[in-house]
């Protein structure tokens, strides 16, 4: 509707009878937007549904119950609906799980979330770790043309941790004092035993995958980075040894930019530029959750990973199909 018929029917209210104000009301509460998020988990035919027990392709309609239908497997014979297996499984309230993605595409804090939805902060909490959950695993499975992959460092956080406020018998010491976040550590810079590397790749179409590593040692960056890579690839990468190992294991072309000596850019193409501006973006993302648990990165670095991949078009029902599957 453009906005001068949107300022038509506003103008209409004024003049509805008593009655005529509830059935608008009706027609705009909860039931509607559970319909709308009924049809993207459920809109998916029969004959493409499979299994999520046993793999079987072969499923018929076992009627329905909470909004959405149910399935019953041939080979195994149990039933099931669009959610089952999936990180959204039994979470309520799916009239708000719209308005949630919406929150997630907008970067609100948990706070915010649970105001909008009028839901409690654990809650909010719960759903952004769940709906992110499916986002986690969706990696790329692999990369072409002109690949740039550096790392780059978070630092360890145990933020929300009980180790130091509840600690519980049995559980492990906590691996160093309690210090509030933010805090100088003591020593100058920030030492590497404080830091999370995380290994990003990107090729020039904008594929982005990335990898929390424990330690940027040669062999660990080629168990992450050499699936990504096809035979014909050129892999940019900053003047590391560890990169150049990578490389010939992996038998694929190499073009190091020693970035330290100030070389940026060789032969007008090669270049670690793409991954370095992600990296400043994602860095600058970050500050506003005011520290991030080093437990939960992953779900971060997914959550990243999809506001780009989606850009200015992400929609709310395009990210809630993207979530469940």
């Amino acid at each position: 509707m453009d906005e001068e018929n949107f300022r038509l029917l506003l103008k209409g209210i004024a003049q509805l009878t008593a009655a005529q104000r509830e059935k608008l009301h009706q027609a705009l509460s909860a039931p509607a937007q559970t319909s709308s998020v009924t049809s993207v988990i459920d809109g998916q035919p029969v004959e493409q549904v499979i299994c999520p027990h046993c793999a079987c392709e072969k499923v018929k309609l076992w009627g329905s119950a909470n909004g959405l239908r149910r399935f019953r497997c041939t080979n195994c014979r149990r039933t099931f609906n669009s959610l089952t297996g999936t990180a959204l499984a039994r979470l309520r309230y799916k009239e708000r799980w719209l308005d949630h993605t919406d929150a997630l595409a907008d970067t609100k804090t948990i706070r915010k979330t649970a105001e909008v939805l009028d839901v409690a902060v654990s809650t909010a909490f719960r759903w952004r770790h769940r709906f992110l959950a499916a986002r986690r695993a969706n990696k790329p499975g692999s990369m072409t043309g002109i690949v740039e992959t550096d790392e780059t460092y978070f630092r360890r956080s145990y933020k929300g941790s009980r180790q130091w406020s509840n600690p519980q018998e049995g559980e492990p010491e906590p691996p160093r004092k309690r210090r509030k976040r933010g805090k100088p550590t003591g020593h100058r810079g920030t030492p590497l035993a404080e830091q999370v590397p995380v290994l990003i790749i990107r090729d020039r179409q904008q594929t982005t995958g990335d990898a929390i590593l424990p330690d940027t040692g040669a062999k660990t960056i080629a168990q992450h980075l050499i699936p990504l890579l096809g035979k014909d690839v050129v892999l940019c990468t900053d003047a590391s040894k560890a990169y150049g190992v990578v490389a010939r294991e992996a038998g694929i072309h190499h073009e190091p930019v020693n970035v330290a000596n100030g070389e940026r850019v060789r032969a007008d193409v090669f270049h670690i530029q793409n991954v370095n501006a992600y990296d400043s973006r994602l860095k600058r993302w970050m500050t506003g959750f005011q520290g991030v648990a080093t437990k939960y990165l992953a779900s971060y670095l997914a959550w990243r990973r999809t506001l780009e991949a989606f850009g200015d078009a992400i929609q709310p029902a395009a990210l809630l199909q993207s979530c469940h599957r």
